[in-house]
């Protein structure tokens, strides 16, 4: 057996960096992921005049349910989603300020609209400096009396969250009716916490109800990022014989991604949940599938890069979100699995892959952090040769992934 340590969650650490900073004292986090992401959000809070003490294994952040303790700020997103759409939200309910948020190019193509026509809704004072709907933009804060809001959220579930997390902050609380939804597991974690940090939220069906009151500072734990487990279980399952722990995630994990072990399950690999682990073991056994995977679509490219293993073909459907992730990930996968020799088929929302014996290419990963590492799966069982195009694009969420990834196959 084989136990790999995974850096800490990074929707968990943005989420928890956006509560710690509106709540009322001073929050410690423990295991935060240190990534390209999350330190451009700290950084972020940082020029919001939030302030932050950073050290291995614990952050501390002071609240200011006030809002930014400055007046005017410029605040560069990077390429994380989870600042450009959160950061803004946050800043959106101070009492008073000017505030310019931008982003790379990468992520001033992915699309704000949904959210940034929710918080006009609510009176926000918000102008899109170039594309509508698109960074950059800017905000005059002046507090949000909060009210009744109708969303939209099938392009992402990040919208809804920065919403949520917004609601507590405002004057009378927030109603959010949503349209459509994916990624649902992502807002059952902004939920629970929510309600971590003090807050009051409930939800029927697709109607959220958020309380007014601030948040209360507190230690939070950010446990394993289960997005990330899903490359090294991926590869204990096309490796017969071979078996992958990861402790922190097991039966009570907050994030939904862990339900990928299902998946694997399906096709043949031996999985354990425990309380506090997981475990996958490969059994020499990989059967195709068709598997509706909208909830946990960050795992989408993993399924991809280990399809052709499978005995039969494997459809992944309903994931027509991630086209608009860091690159259109839909073809990006069958863009390098053809250049693997692979036959793949791909529709609006779907791909589908038949079973087949990759060979080495150069992987073009898009600058994506997931299409580096779901490939590097792939080039467990192909001849040596296989090279990426950007590996260092891992950074945003993993930066010591290919050292990692080297240590478990030097186990094996």
């Amino acid at each position: 057996m084989t136990v790999v340590d995974i850096p800490g969650s990074k929707s968990v650490t943005a989420r928890a960096l956006f509560l710690a900073a509106a709540a009322a004292g001073t929050t410690t986090l423990l295991r935060p992921l240190r990534s390209d992401d999350t330190e451009g959000f700290a950084e972020g809070l940082g020029r919001l005049g939030y302030r932050l003490e950073r050290e291995a294994g614990a952050w501390r952040v002071e609240g200011r349910p006030s809002g930014p303790a400055v007046d005017e700020a410029d605040v560069y997103c990077r390429d994380g989603a989870t600042t450009a759409r959160f950061l803004p939200t946050l800043a959106a309910a101070g009492a008073s300020g000017t505030y310019r948020f931008d982003a790379s190019p990468q992520m001033r193509r992915r699309p704000l609209a949904p959210l940034t026509e929710a918080l006009r809704t609510l009176g926000v004072d918000l102008r899109h400096e170039e594309a509508e709907g698109h960074h950059p933009l800017r905000i005059t804060a002046a507090g949000i009396k909060g009210g009744e809001l109708t969303l939209d959220a099938g392009e992402s579930s990040q919208y809804l969250t920065a919403l949520l997390m917004l609601g507590p902050l405002t004057a009378e609380g927030l109603r959010i009716d949503v349209t459509d939804l994916v990624s649902a597991p992502y807002v059952e974690i902004t939920l629970a916490m929510m309600r971590s940090f003090g807050a009051e939220v409930t939800r029927e069906g697709n109607t959220f109800d958020v309380r007014p009151g601030g948040y209360r500072a507190t230690t939070y734990a950010v446990e394993p990022d289960a997005s990330t487990a899903s490359y090294f279980f991926a590869a204990a399952a096309v490796s017969p014989g071979r078996e992958v722990t990861v402790p922190g995630l097991g039966t009570g994990a907050l994030q939904g991604d862990l339900r990928f072990v299902d998946v694997l399950e399906q096709m043949g690999a031996d999985v354990r949940i425990t309380a506090d682990s997981t475990t996958v073991r490969g059994t020499g056994m990989l059967k195709g599938l068709t598997v509706n995977m909208r909830d946990i679509s960050d795992t989408m490219p993993t399924l991809a890069a280990i399809a052709p293993y499978a005995d039969a073909p494997v459809r992944i459907e309903d994931v027509a979100n991630t086209r608009v992730k860091e690159c259109d990930r839909l073809e990006a996968c069958a863009e390098n699995l053809r250049s693997m020799g692979v036959t793949v088929a791909t529709g609006p929302d779907w791909i589908e892959i038949g079973p087949g014996t990759p060979r080495p290419t150069e992987i073009a990963t898009h600058g994506d952090h997931r299409m580096a590492m779901s490939f590097a799966v792939t080039s467990l069982h192909t001849a040596p040769g296989m090279t990426f195009d950007d590996p260092g694009c891992v950074r945003k969420t993993f930066p010591d992934f290919h050292e990692a990834f080297a240590a478990l196959q030097r186990t094996w």
